[in-house]
């Protein structure tokens, strides 16, 4: 793995990046310096903005709301920093943490050919073609089209607008991946389709240098690169962070920043072998395991107390199923720890006579659970073991959608600050057991984002 390679896009990318979607957000008259009401030859169907330009930019149809929507983000963001101008940047980083995770999200399932569609959204299959497949044949994927996009995509492709109809089907696609990944690809008809900054044309865009600058090899079979791209993108904000540190204490959005950390793959290896690997093999012993673990350590020579303590538990471990063990990771960052446990788990599962076919959901289902303080941190580890899932099961999409998702045991932590003593009133409904139960989450979870893993 190029990690110099991986380094450079990421940190490149979130630049560019927030640079494009400012750029966009200033054309529907949204800038850092403030929100241009519309001008007076505004009709209900159409607005029109002053951007410093000779003409004034004009808005229709859905994106009306649309903007409204980012006005009001916005808004809210001012409010919780009390000052505008760090409303309007918070906004712009999320949407570009949105964009990024999406995208790089794409470029690792069409790298591994996992998309359900079969086609390549942001890259051919043919050596050396640029035009992406599903611009070449939207019509070869399993993206359905009502008769507007229909038509909207012949126009498109005759007035030779392939960049508009790339980002209309990559939108078209990440709505599509939201039926089995709900978590990272939440339905985008918001504001955030307005400031998305994508062209497969430009050779100094994020889509090409995403497909040119990494090698595809490094994308397959390989979902750490997952947590690679992420640490390495929130890595400069990391670098202001501890720079600003001296003279003001570190604020709580921007914790995530400051302690997320991928850690080496030969720790991860270490923590997991010699816990949960321990664990099983201490009731199950099983050379051909032990042997397949690089980094297990045999155990040392207890004084006779200790090992006595360690008799117990053994003879306990006889009676552990894999389905009983439980793996947490109270700060997962991207989930780099929970997907080499799902290796091991797997190894367990087989070695205990359970079907290859049924482990991967097993796993997910029964086994590991990871919490953290970092919404996109969070998004990127469900992401990461869906992935890793995948990867030992080629069924594992088939019969899922929103009705019938894939369980995945991590999320991140919300606070409950904001939710009042009359917002408990009203959900408890009178019932003072619920009540009493629903004030104590309120007083448990007031910054949660700011203790994380320490909550009890």
């Amino acid at each position: 793995m190029n990690k110099t390679a991986i380094k450079n896009f990421a940190t490149w990318a979130r630049r560019k990046l927030i640079e494009d979607i400012t750029y966009k957000a200033n054309l529907l008259g949204i800038s850092e310096k403030g929100i241009e009401d519309e001008l007076p030859q505004s009709t209900s169907d159409l607005k029109f903005y002053n951007v410093g330009m000779k003409e004034p930019a004009t808005i229709s149809g859905k994106d009306i709301k649309k903007r409204e929507s980012l006005v009001e983000v916005i808004k809210a963001k001012e409010q919780s920093f009390d000052d505008y101008k760090k409303g309007f940047e918070a906004v712009v980083d999320e949407v570009a943490y949105t964009w990024f995770n999406r995208l790089i999200a794409i470029r690792f399932m069409e790298a591994n050919d996992y998309l359900p569609s079969g086609v390549r959204v942001l890259s051919s299959e043919s050596e050396g073609k640029r035009e992406p497949d599903l611009v070449t044949n939207p019509f070869d994927s399993d993206l359905e089209f009502n008769n507007e996009e229909r038509a909207m995509i012949f126009q498109l492709k005759d007035e030779n607008k392939l960049d508009e109809l790339f980002r209309m089907l990559f939108i078209k696609q990440c709505n599509a991946l939201h039926s089995i990944l709900p978590v990272l690809f939440e339905e985008t008809d918001d504001y955030s389709e307005l400031l998305i900054p994508i062209s497969f044309t430009d050779e100094e865009g994020i889509v090409h240098k995403l497909v040119n600058d990494i090698d595809e090899e490094d994308f397959r079979e390989q979902v750490e690169i997952i947590g690679w791209l992420y640490q390495y993108y929130i890595s400069e904000k990391k670098d202001v962070v501890f720079a600003n540190k001296k003279k003001d204490k570190i604020k709580k959005e921007n914790i995530p920043a400051a302690t997320q950390l991928f850690t080496p793959d030969w720790i991860v290896k270490y923590m997991v072998e010699n816990s949960l690997g321990r664990l099983w093999l201490e009731g199950h012993p099983n050379k051909k395991l032990q042997n397949s673990w690089k980094y297990y350590l045999e155990e040392a020579e207890q004084e006779a107390e200790v090992q006595a303590e360690l008799d117990r538990i053994r003879e306990e471990s006889k009676n552990i199923s894999p389905e009983d063990i439980t793996v947490l990771d109270p700060s997962m960052g991207s989930g780099h720890i929970l997907v080499y446990a799902f290796d091991v788990l797997y190894q367990i599962y087989v070695s205990a006579g359970y079907s290859e076919r049924e482990i991967p959901k097993l796993i997910l289902e029964k086994n590991l659970y990871g919490l953290d303080i970092d919404d996109r941190a969070g998004q990127l580890a469900y992401f990461s073991l869906i992935m890793k899932a995948r990867s030992y099961s080629r069924r594992l999409f088939r019969k899922v959608d929103e009705n019938n998702p894939i369980k995945v045991n991590v999320c991140s932590i919300q606070e409950s600050n904001g939710l009042t003593q009359s917002d408990v009133k009203y959900f408890a409904n009178g019932d003072k057991e619920l009540e009493k139960d629903l004030a104590y989450l309120v007083e448990v979870f007031t910054d949660a984002k700011e203790y994380g893993s320490i909550l009890v």
